[in-house]
């Protein structure tokens, strides 16, 4: 990958040439929150207790905003009170009903998959939270049936109305909505706590923080030209590096795997012995001086923060243990490491720490390759032929 490296340090040369304002829509993530909160009040989110809390729920989104399923499920684990699933399109399970809450996010409100999933569950009668652009299909769908819908509207910059670059927007109302309901602990303290650490985040990964001192724009400089292989070390960080890989994807136009601990291990160590490791010549190169020989894998390590407690339950001990341990192999493969670590607080805020760098270093790998971060013409071409 030609990467222009200077472009990085230069502030006014990066703005320039992000005319669809990413950088800014990233910056806003803590406003997103802020705002969102705002809108759910106003759509009446607290409708959805009337009936009290729900048989199960299902969440329907895709593509930018399939990690809003994921992120649910992840606050909601195991305890859970209720089952909660995600689907990415129809057929509704067999199952849902009046006693049930459907869940649908489309940034735009007409993504096939979660309107058809929506006017399918208005149909059976069930509870509905939507969210998306107003006047849309899906709030149409929303608003005739009784349901809630709760607006998204991108401001700002074109990006903002894009929904990789709108995560929190679409991801609040629908947090606020299973707090209410007693599904997860995303009070409105905690959101805003999210809020702050999100603003912290954009003004440390911000344009004119110049690259040996900002932690996106180095990672987007150790990616560059690599395979990536992006491995969370638990529940929070497994939804992190999903997040990853697929903004490298959408918007760096770089593939990734990803994997999360202790499942995916074998499969990721596995990938240091294969065509993109080290050759048995590289293994005594320095990976810090001396070039690789074509593309090489490049392990990006999402860790999260140590327990504040004094004794750590067993079974974060074993998945320290199994992180050390593919870490170990890693390097004694020649594979270079990237690692990032949240800083301790409510999943959320972790989440928050590492989403944020991420994000920040898929659109910096992006501009500083001379790519569009927001429009793929490869994606449109996609559109138009399936449509």
């Amino acid at each position: 990958m030609d990467l222009d490296e200077q472009l990085l340090d230069d502030a006014d040369a990066l703005v320039a040439s992000d005319p669809s304002g990413s950088l800014r829509a990233l910056a806003s993530a803590g406003a997103q929150i802020r705002s969102a909160l705002n809108a759910a009040t106003e759509a009446g989110i607290v409708r959805l207790t009337t009936d009290g809390r729900p048989r199960a729920v299902v969440v329907a989104s895709l593509g930018g905003s399939a990690v809003v399923g994921d992120v649910l499920t992840m606050l909601a684990g195991s305890g859970s009170p209720v089952p909660m699933s995600v689907r990415r399109g129809l057929p509704l399970p067999g199952w849902v009903g009046p006693m049930d809450l459907v869940v649908a996010v489309s940034m735009s409100g007409r993504a096939p998959g979660p309107l058809g999933l929506a006017a399918e569950a208005a149909r059976r009668g069930a509870r509905l939270l939507t969210v998306g652009a107003p006047g849309s299909p899906l709030a149409e769908v929303s608003t005739r049936t009784g349901g809630v819908h709760v607006p998204v509207t991108g401001a700002g910059t074109r990006a903002s109305r894009a929904s990789r670059m709108a995560l929190w927007s679409l991801l609040t109302p629908v947090l606020a909505a299973a707090d209410a309901l007693g599904l997860i602990n995303a009070s409105s303290a905690v959101l805003a706590a999210v809020a702050e650490r999100l603003d912290l985040r954009a003004s440390e990964f911000r344009p004119s923080s110049e690259a040996f001192v900002n932690p996106a724009k180095a990672l987007a400089l150790e990616i560059a030209g690599s395979v990536p292989v992006v491995l969370g070390d638990g529940d929070v960080t497994g939804v992190a590096a999903s997040r990853a890989v697929s903004m490298l994807a959408r918007t760096a136009r770089i593939p990734a795997m990803r994997g999360a601990l202790p499942d995916d291990a074998g499969d990721v160590v596995a990938t240091f012995g294969g065509p993109f490791a080290a050759k048995p010549g590289d293994l005594f190169a320095d990976p810090d001086i001396d070039e690789p020989v074509g593309t090489r894998l490049r392990l990006v390590f999402l860790r999260d923060a140590v327990p504040t407690v004094d004794r750590p339950d067993g079974a974060w001990l074993e998945t320290s243990r199994t992180a050390d341990a593919v870490r170990a192999t890693a390097e004694e493969a020649g594979v270079r490491v990237s690692e990032a670590t949240a800083e301790p607080g409510h999943p959320l805020e972790r989440l928050a720490d590492l989403v944020s760098l991420t994000d920040f270093a898929a659109v910096y790998l992006a501009l500083a390759a001379r790519v569009d971060p927001l429009t793929s013409p490869h994606v449109a071409d996609l559109r138009d032929r399936t449509r």
